[in-house]
């Protein structure tokens, strides 16, 4: 691995892929989060699900871009000495850091904020959260303040079990009276980007449904053909969409590197890069806040969306009912995910769930995958050929996108209505939402 670390002290308005993909191996790690699998008994054997999340720990803990808030059940990721600042409240906030004795200076900012960089390494945590209290301001409102939050891709990595994908066979050929499904829609993956083979190494359930661009590539490996911890969650998750709905068209953007991490600014940017065709938006990603506030910037850039667009989300794979975002903002769908139990589905243990949760469908799925080989420490390298069987509500959310695609075309509603049309359905489990099957 080479490093190329995105330079704190000077972020740039807009996120090029070039140097998204540069940024140094991050870890979409569940440690930070409280959630990780413990090591076993001492000279026991790793587990693969404990060496996949081990190597995402000492990822994150060798990047400097990173920093973590580690208060039990309160627990995010943030980039350090950024902090972002509604405009009507950037004034005041600025003379009262200032007041404060921090040396601070407005940079670009992006998603409808204001960023501050402080000139040192701050406890951004403890700013905000000083900021935030009501007696610093009598008889005035409260300002808007948030860190500069990092989000994960849910590939099941952030919960009870978080393993690595897994070999699967190859799929077989769609249902050519399934075709219809989806026809005339396009949905939106916010992701890891596609595999630059992806159309020409699966014919049949890609080939033709995009439009490849060099900047929507996702950079899988991390030398030769060794992948990064989540090379290829976007081909796979753009498969799943494909099989809920045949026919559908999809357009990839890069959100994440291909560990799995980005930031609030880096799905911003994803998200303005969408095409105008998208009716649906897939996000199979997520993240914890401070406090649980929704998040300023990526709240505002959804509602910049058309009002006739869906937004589904992913609740998160921490196995807790903490809000998971954007899954829990308003008009998201946020999807959690089941497993297959003796007698049918039952909720499964590492999703995340809630009165917040719309739907529910079954996360562990085989799907479109990239060529490589994956290694962990103490693991037997796992080769790919592309196809994978994976566990997460990434694939629960990416289902649910599909469906709703399906929905418009079988009734002729826009994404907005036949998602609301989905989800209007009784509750299939307490916390869990509709089960779209």
């Amino acid at each position: 691995m080479s490093p190329d670390h995105r330079n704190v002290s000077c972020p740039s308005g807009q996120v090029s892929r070039r140097r998204l993909v540069g940024w140094s191996v991050l870890a979409a790690a569940a440690v930070p989060l409280g959630v990780l699998g413990r090591p076993g008994p001492a000279g026991a054997a790793e587990s693969p699900d404990q060496a996949y999340q081990r190597a995402f720990l000492e990822a994150v803990a060798a990047d400097p871009t990173v920093r973590r808030h580690t208060v039990q059940g309160r627990e995010f990721l943030y980039r350090p000495r950024q902090l972002l600042v509604a405009p009507q409240d950037l004034a005041r906030v600025l003379s009262r850091l200032r007041g404060w004795g921090h040396q601070v200076v407005e940079v670009a900012g992006f998603g409808g904020v204001r960023r501050l960089l402080f000139q040192q390494e701050t406890d951004i945590p403890g700013v905000v959260t000083k900021l935030r209290d009501p007696r610093q301001w009598p008889g005035q409102p409260v300002p808007l303040v948030q860190p500069h939050h990092v989000l994960l891709g849910f590939g099941n990595i952030m919960g009870n079990p978080g393993g690595p994908p897994r070999v699967a066979a190859p799929l077989p050929a769609p249902d050519p009276a399934r075709q219809g499904e989806g026809a005339g829609v396009t949905v939106g993956v916010c992701d890891t980007g596609i595999w630059r083979r992806a159309g020409t190494a699966h014919p049949q359930w890609l080939g033709g449904s995009y439009l490849p661009e060099t900047d929507d590539e996702d950079a899988l490996y991390l030398g030769g053909t060794q992948l990064a911890l989540q090379g290829g969650h976007g081909t796979f998750v753009a498969g799943v969409v494909r099989q809920a709905a045949p026919g559908v068209r999809f357009d990839p953007e890069a959100a994440l590197t291909p560990t799995g991490i980005g930031d609030e600014e880096s799905l911003v940017a994803a998200l303005g890069r969408l095409s105008s065709a998208v009716a649906i938006v897939n996000l199979s990603l997520g993240y914890f806040t401070q406090d649980d506030q929704p998040p300023l910037p990526v709240a505002n850039a959804l509602a910049g969306l058309p009002r006739t667009v869906a937004v589904v989300a992913a609740a998160g794979n921490a196995g807790t009912t903490r809000k998971a975002w954007p899954a829990a903002l308003d008009q998201v769908v946020a999807v959690a995910a089941v497993s297959a139990g003796p007698t049918g589905p039952v909720p499964a243990t590492y999703s995340g769930h809630g009165s917040w949760v719309d739907a529910c469908a079954q996360g562990d799925r085989n799907s479109t995958y990239v060529d490589g080989e994956l290694y962990l420490s103490g693991q037997p390298t796992l080769l790919f050929h592309g196809f994978a069987a994976w566990a997460g509500t990434s694939f629960a959310t990416a289902h649910v996108s599909g469906r709703i695609a399906a929905l418009m075309t079988a009734t002729g509603l826009d994404a907005a209505s036949a998602a609301a049309l989905l989800v209007a359905g009784p509750v299939w489990h307490p916390d869990y939402g509709v089960l779209v099957g």
